[in-house]
């Protein structure tokens, strides 16, 4: 997920094209760069390709400057944009950038995506009919070249889930007759109340639960816990039909005080539940 308060760049071929450069003989752009695009600070964008570093394996996909090709790059675009900073960028060729779609999720990444492969394919066009002006040689390597991208990009395609494909999975994890839910837990499908008391009851110290949509199930859950673990619940309590109530929650301090639980606010920051042991 693109970082929340991070300006998004609107795509444009000039924008891109402005942003690509000619390093160790092939089109690449720059972390920074990228990141910009797609909504990231750069180094949660970094950190989500060291997540997946397998798929940029080899320099034909991903390579770091040098501090020389960095300052003449620098140099040679009269930028300060970069001034500053400590860290050798790394460059994405066009490979590079085709596998970051299989990386970064969502409408945004898609969205921005599409624009980059526009770019790129009208980059090609462009030499293929201005290909008088092209030696042979250059040609050949041009053909191969486009060749493996179109590959690469039938094989990111294919890697791709659909909307048919997240429902089956979203199936998979709701049984139709109990309305039970369900979840990875070890790599195995388990059923969420039971993973959730299996969770609490690992707690030696302390037990942190983020979740804005809490209830009566939520408490009922956490009396899996040990005595004298102490328990916080981060929430805005977004309302619903089975939000807590302060009556519920007097109620359940009252039948439960071996239970040490506490309430604070979270900071309109968080949709999806955390949970933190013994932190």
């Amino acid at each position: 997920m693109a970082d929340e308060n991070k300006e998004i760049v609107i795509v444009d071929d000039k924008t891109i094209q402005e942003k690509i450069y000619f390093i160790r003989g092939q089109k690449v752009m720059l972390d920074a760069d990228l990141a910009e695009i797609y909504g990231y600070e750069t180094k949660n964008f970094n950190r989500q390709v060291k997540n997946n570093i397998e798929k940029f394996e080899g320099e034909d996909f991903m390579f770091q400057l040098t501090e020389n090709e960095f300052e003449n790059l620098r140099c040679k675009n009269f930028t300060s944009s970069w001034g500053g900073s400590r860290y050798l960028p790394n460059a994405f060729t066009e490979q590079g950038i085709y596998m970051l779609m299989t990386v970064l999720r969502g409408e945004l990444a898609i969205r921005q995506s599409r624009a980059l492969i526009r770019t790129f394919k009208q980059m090609k066009d462009f030499i293929i009919e201005n290909q008088d002006f092209i030696g042979s040689k250059e040609l050949v390597q041009i053909a191969i070249q486009t060749n493996q991208n179109t590959n690469d990009i039938a094989e990111i395609k294919s890697q791709m889930a659909t909307k048919e494909d997240l429902k089956k999975v979203m199936d998979n994890f709701i049984d139709p007759d109990t309305y039970k839910h369900f979840l990875l837990m070890n790599g195995d499908k388990i059923e969420a109340d039971v993973a959730y008391t299996k969770i609490y009851k690992s707690a030696k110290k302390s037990i942190y639960v983020i979740d804005n949509y809490i209830g009566l199930k939520t408490l009922e859950l956490l009396r899996a816990a040990k005595d004298n673990v102490e328990i916080i619940v981060f929430s805005d309590n977004v309302k619903n039909k089975d939000m807590l109530t302060k009556n519920i929650l007097n109620d359940f301090r009252r039948d439960y005080p071996n239970i040490n639980l506490k309430m604070k606010v979270a900071g309109k920051k968080y949709h999806d539940r955390y949970i933190a042991i013994d932190y």
